[in-house]
């Protein structure tokens, strides 16, 4: 018999504001000076990290990881163009898109905590219906947003399948 999750505590949206250190490009740092990034996220898909990291590129492009996804992984902005992009490991030499840009990325969190509550425990014949609410809202916000085994994408497929019922109030 396997043991329950622990209940996760209810997510609130608020952007803060980070410091970069000197190496990350003078334009990332100064958005997450100015435009912060999410405190928080549901679950463990995202965490911020206390303070960017300039990773080595993939391909030719540099990369500043701004929070944990996952066990391994790392969201993290592409210096090269702008986007929000997801590595899967530290070592990876592939990114999933997220976000066309920081601001979306900020406006999509924003609008998935803000429909939280998802569904209750009991009701998971609502959990395909909500995930297509998310998406919709995402997808609102930024169309890019919902790339193939993007960020987004596996997000809304985990609502689908009751992932994130069970919360506490």
């Amino acid at each position: 018999m396997s043991q329950p999750l622990p209940q996760l505590p209810k997510p609130a949206f608020v952007l803060v504001p980070i410091e970069a250190p000197p190496e990350v490009p003078t334009q990332i740092a100064a958005d997450l000076r100015e435009t912060g990034i999410p405190g928080g996220l549901i679950g463990y898909e995202y965490r911020p990290l206390s303070e960017p990291v300039c990773l080595g590129g993939i391909g030719e492009r540099g990369l500043v990881a701004i929070a944990t996804s996952g066990l391994f992984g790392r969201i993290a902005i592409d210096v090269a163009t702008g986007h929000v992009v997801q590595i899967p490991k530290i070592e990876s030499a592939t990114a999933s898109h997220v976000n066309r840009d920081l601001d979306s990325f900020n406006r999509c969190a924003a609008a998935v905590i803000a429909r939280f509550p998802f569904y209750a425990e009991d009701d998971v014949e609502r959990c395909e219906e909500v995930a297509e609410e998310l998406r919709d809202l995402v997808s609102a916000i930024d169309e890019t947003a919902l790339a193939h085994n993007g960020f987004w994408e596996t997000f809304c497929d985990d609502v689908a399948i009751g992932d994130y019922a069970d919360w506490d109030e």
